[in-house]
């Protein structure tokens, strides 16, 4: 199944050199396995094990190994494969799969910003909301402030009604790019829920500054 397919993407990455493109790799299951396929060579992706191939008819008595190997693991699967990959299965609205394979791109480059975000975003659209917020924080931690992680997790923090955070975040991510238009549109609208109708105009005339040259 393809779920148990992407964990074994997990384990791969620990193999594949980081110039081999996934396109030259088969992997599927054969009876309760996950077997990767380059060429000739078949190996257990979970173990790493390779696995002999046979031809002839053994009925007949007329079998011989073709192939061997001594186990070992396959080398590393690059990040960015994995991310396009996880690109791949979200544009197929297969939710899971993307998540998983996500999940397997930051194991492998836990700096991977892209991967976190997105990550964390399709987890929030999944109203997974608490999952997400972990998500956004541990992406902080691993990659620093991003006006677009600080920006999503303003967004986040509305949701989960917690209004004097989200406006902490906001600010958090103007401060990394003051030019971030919908930042200062957010937090003028929160602003002025809280009564603070001199900060909301100063930020809500910032965004009308900044998209002033936008096409409607």
């Amino acid at each position: 199944p393809r779920r148990r397919i992407l964990r074994a993407l997990r384990e791969l990455r620990r193999g594949l050199p980081e110039s081999m493109p996934l396109t030259g790799l088969r992997i599927g299951a054969e009876a309760d396995r996950v077997i990767v396929r380059e060429g000739s060579a078949r190996w257990q992706a979970e173990s790493g094990q390779y696995l002999l191939g046979f031809e002839g008819d053994p009925e007949r008595g007329a079998l011989k190994v073709v192939e061997a190997g001594v186990a070992q693991s396959p080398p590393a699967v690059d990040a960015a494969e994995l991310f396009y990959h996880a690109l791949a299965r979200e544009t197929a609205h297969d939710a899971q799969g993307a998540l998983a394979a996500y999940a397997a791109a930051i194991e492998a480059d836990p700096s991977h910003l892209d991967a976190r975000i997105n990550r964390a975003l399709l987890l929030h659209d999944r109203g997974r909301l608490v999952e997400s917020e972990r998500a956004y924080r541990e992406a902080l931690d691993a990659c620093g402030d991003d006006a677009t992680l600080l920006y999503n997790l303003g967004i986040l923090l509305e949701d989960l009604r917690r209004p004097t955070e989200a406006m902490e975040s906001y600010r958090a991510a103007l401060r990394v790019d003051p030019g971030l238009a919908d930042a200062h549109y957010n937090l003028s609208l929160l602003l002025e829920k809280a009564g603070k109708r001199t900060d909301a105009i100063r930020h809500i005339s910032q965004y009308r500054r900044l998209t002033a040259g936008r096409k409607t």
